[in-house]
């Protein structure tokens, strides 16, 4: 397993067995995106959890790696983080 699928499933408390929602739709997550891609001139820093996103296939088809969508991405990914500090 990815050292940045380890680092999303440790800070959210998932194990291996766990189903692990799309933070766009709610359905099973199948990718750990990150939003900030490196591939297409994104960060070049370490892998943090502000930057890795759960997504099912078809979120991360229409929404991942598109410059359109990043705010929005990350908007809802900060929501997923806040739930998380905040115990919920």
């Amino acid at each position: 397993m990815k050292k940045y699928t380890l680092l999303y499933m440790s800070f959210f408390g998932y194990d291996v067995s766990d189903f692990i929602p799309c933070e766009v739709c709610g359905s099973q997550a199948q990718d750990i995106h990150h939003i900030e891609c490196r591939g297409m001139g994104g960060t070049k820093q370490a892998d943090t959890i502000q930057n890795l996103q759960s997504l099912c296939r078809d979120c991360h088809i229409k929404y991942g790696d598109k410059k359109d969508y990043k705010e929005f991405l990350q908007d809802i990914h900060n929501y997923f983080i806040s739930l998380k500090i905040r115990g919920k």
